[in-house]
């Protein structure tokens, strides 16, 4: 089912006071795969070290003397 499918049918879920949404386990299990073999989870994958850095908490820095 497209995504186009999945927002169709999720409006005419609102719609009719429907809350609840069932997928297809193949579906989504075949979804997973070809995200993950897409070259930019790869680069995701890759880019961890560089992305765990700007959530680094930052060192404190020395107070500095005051010139009188």
């Amino acid at each position: 089912m497209s995504p186009a499918a999945h927002a169709a049918s999720a409006d005419a879920a609102l719609a009719s006071g429907i809350t609840e949404v069932r997928y297809s386990l193949p579906d989504l299990l075949r979804e997973v795969q070809m995200e993950r073999d897409a070259p930019a989870f790869a680069m995701e994958k890759l880019d961890q070290g560089e992305i765990a850095k700007f959530f680094k908490k930052a060192r404190p820095r020395r107070a500095t003397k005051s010139r009188k």
